[in-house]
């Protein structure tokens, strides 16, 4: 006899808080407690099952019975589960936190959240690459989509942004060609998430407006070391309205209080194969040991008439405001303190639309924000498939939602009342939801006129000048980078003329830039192709457009990896993690095997085996071995490979004098940069790692 479903008898069984739909008029909106861990399996209509394992047969081998509604239950859903997944930004990690409000400024907006300071608002965050589909590698060269949901008491904003405060376009109907020609081509299906390929430079070399871009996406700022060292901005010019109807503009700035830091081109494309999941691992880590990632919301507040003393337009996406001219003052600080539970009922059903603002926010006139704020919502829709989407819990408004909107798939909010339009007559709850002008949104009072035509203004028509500001604002070392990313790039590509009309257009931006791209390529320099407007290169330099001059010289947050062996000397370890752990990092334990080591007369476990955690995956690399185990490893491929690399990648080392045979194996000499802690203390080797890299060193991975 099947055996009936016993009933939960485990006191204190966890509990988890999900909101309660509303009605119409915002009323409910309560949490109510649904179990989890030790409940009864159920189908999803709520009907207790007996047995998880076997589907209903007739007999022992006989037939499954079309009756078992389990299995249909079960099956139907399964069949059903993936949605399609975005167009662009697919590959994503969510997170929750909140924004507390710093600084009031209600003499630039009527938004609730600036009005007081200590004001705190929920927020999700989701990071992401764009051009791979959610299989990718996490390490791609590629902008990072930094998309942040506000949960207001005013409604949801949305601040849809990236790591980078440009873009490649300046139209919104050059999005999807943008789009096409960076995804895998379509004739051969390759490459994924990259942009090293034939049509992506054959767009871009025919678009000089994207100049700009790809000198970023060229940069450092494209490999970030870890989605909590990366600037977000909010790329496009807003408005900030007070209660009075004053507007100015506003372009919003993500500063992270961790720094910034980006990877070698080598490291990325060994992380990527050691661990593609490299940046969703980093941020879950971070945030479930409480190293709570922070940045600082900050804006660049501006009029018209400062808005019109630079040659550029301010509506320009592909432009940005240096910070040496106007600075960005810090309002808010988001801290991001909770993962998600569930993978696809918050990451990937997150629906994020720049349309989505509130009172004391509105638009600018930007071109490409004009066509964001149509597209975003359309795309809910084809995802998710209702344009109920809004009672999904990660996307529903915490505050009070009343309308008249009705029915479709997936309606889940008790719609009660006799109207179900507006005006009505009707009195009490059934005559339903009014708007209401002082409190309700309001645009700003902006004069518009002109023609109606199809044209791109002659103040956008500038495409080299700012990407020549960026290029002489790095350091020598970050200018290698780039010449090192454009050499890779296209020498991918199997047209030779392409890459021709590309280092045409870098002759504007540079003649050094593309002297020194075409050197690599093995290619000779061709005449500057035409430009519109002559570009400037006597722009003043932007420090803050660079990372290596802009970055706080702290290593909280970083990761040492240590490598163990048998008979490591506990003192030494134990000094290391003291003064890794007063800077606020992290020390990982790296044997020979994934077994542990024995120090003294305990087994310690470690956290990697070395054939399974290369050097790349650190940002400081210590070399604590045993005088035979480090004979030992000095045998092995591996072992030799991490350090050669450590060294390679201009890490800091340090090192016990047993580690020697190690260093001599691997062929690594001794510079300023490595640490033998027999001579020096651990404090200064974690001191000097606050450098980051030691760029003095002049190797090649």
């Amino acid at each position: 006899m099947p055996q009936t479903p016993k009933k939960s008898t485990a006191k204190g069984t966890a509990k988890r808080e999900v909101p309660a739909p509303r009605d119409r008029a915002g009323n409910g909106g309560e949490t109510h407690q649904l179990p989890v861990g030790d409940e009864v399996m159920t189908t999803a209509q709520g009907a207790p099952l007996s047995d998880g394992q076997n589907s209903l047969r007739a007999g022992d081998r006989g037939p499954t019975l079309l009756e078992d509604f389990a299995l249909r239950d079960k099956i139907f859903h399964f069949d059903h589960e993936r949605i399609p997944e975005r167009v662009v930004h697919a590959r994503g990690v969510g997170a929750h936190g909140y924004l507390e409000t710093l600084e009031a400024i209600p003499e630039l907006t009527r938004a609730a959240l600036f009005q007081e300071k200590g004001t705190r608002t929920e927020a999700f965050v989701r990071f992401s690459t764009v051009a791979g589909n959610l299989g990718s590698a996490d390490l791609a060269r590629d902008v990072r989509g930094f998309a942040v949901k506000l949960y207001t008491s005013e409604g949801n904003w949305d601040l849809v942004g990236n790591n980078i405060p440009v873009f490649f376009i300046q139209d919104a109907t050059k999005f999807p060609d943008l789009v096409h020609s960076v995804k895998e081509e379509q004739d051969r299906g390759w490459p994924q998430a990259a942009s090293a390929h034939d049509t992506f430079w054959d767009f871009i070399s025919l678009m000089p407006e994207a100049t700009h871009m790809v000198m970023w996406t060229m940069s450092d700022r494209a490999i970030p070391r870890s989605l909590r060292f990366m600037e977000g901005f909010g790329v496009h010019s807003f408005r900030l309205v007070n209660a009075a109807g004053e507007s100015r503009f506003v372009k919003f700035h993500w500063k992270p209080r961790q720094g910034m830091q980006s990877v070698l081109w080598d490291e990325a494309v060994k992380i990527n194969g050691a661990d593609p999941d490299f940046h969703r691992r980093d941020l879950h880590a971070a945030i479930t040991k409480g190293d709570l990632p922070q940045w600082d919301l900050g804006i660049q507040v501006f009029d018209d008439a400062f808005a019109d003393q630079f040659d550029f337009d301010i509506l320009d996406p592909t432009k940005l405001i240096p910070e040496e001219i106007l600075p960005v003052r810090v309002i808010a600080r988001l801290t991001l303190d909770r993962v998600v539970d569930n993978i696809f009922a918050e990451t990937e059903q997150v629906a994020f639309c720049t349309q989505n603002i509130v009172p004391g926010i509105d638009f600018s006139n930007d071109p490409l924000l004009q066509g964001r704020n149509f597209s975003y919502l359309d795309t809910q829709l084809s995802r998710l498939g209702s344009t109920n989407f809004t009672h999904i819990p990660v996307n529903a408004p915490r505050c009070p939602v009343a309308h008249f909107q009705r029915d479709g798939h997936m309606q889940t909010m008790p719609q009660a009342g006799r109207a179900n339009y507006e005006p009505n007559s009707f009195t009490g709850a059934d005559r339903g939801p009014r708007a209401d002008p002082d409190s309700g949104f309001v645009s700003a009072p902006v004069p518009e006129s002109g023609d109606k035509r199809r044209i791109r203004a002659e103040s956008f028509a500038d495409h080299y000048s700012q990407a020549n500001q960026f290029w002489r604002s790095q350091t020598p070392v970050e200018q290698e980078h780039i010449v090192g990313g454009f050499a890779f790039e296209l020498g991918k590509c199997e047209i030779e003329g392409i890459r021709t009309r590309m280092l045409a257009n870098l002759v504007n931006v540079d003649p050094d830039l593309a002297t020194r791209v075409a050197t690599k390529l093995g290619m000779d320099l061709p005449e500057a192709s035409e430009s519109a407007v002559p570009p400037r290169h006597d722009l003043a330099e932007s420090p803050a457009l660079s990372i290596l001059k802009s970055t706080p010289q702290i290593f909280a947050g970083r990761k040492i990896g240590v490598v163990v062996t048998d008979g490591t000397p506990t003192e030494s370890l134990a000094g290391l993690r003291k003064a890794a752990e007063a800077a606020g990092a992290t020390v990982e334990l790296i044997g020979p095997t994934a077994g542990g080591v024995q120090l003294g007369r305990r087994k310690v476990p470690v956290d990697h085996a070395i054939a399974g955690a290369p050097s790349v995956l650190f940002d400081a690399v210590a070399l604590l071995p045993s005088a035979d185990g480090a004979a030992e490893l000095a045998k092995r491929k591996c072992a030799k490979d991490f350090v050669a690399d450590a060294f390679g990648h201009q890490k800091f080392v340090a090192h016990s004098s047993d580690a020697q045979p190690l260093l001599t194996a691997a062929g690594v000499e001794a510079d300023g940069g490595v640490f033998d802690l027999g001579d020096r203390s651990a404090d200064e080797f974690v001191d000097a790692c606050t450098a980051l890299r030691f760029w003095e060193r002049d190797v090649q991975p």
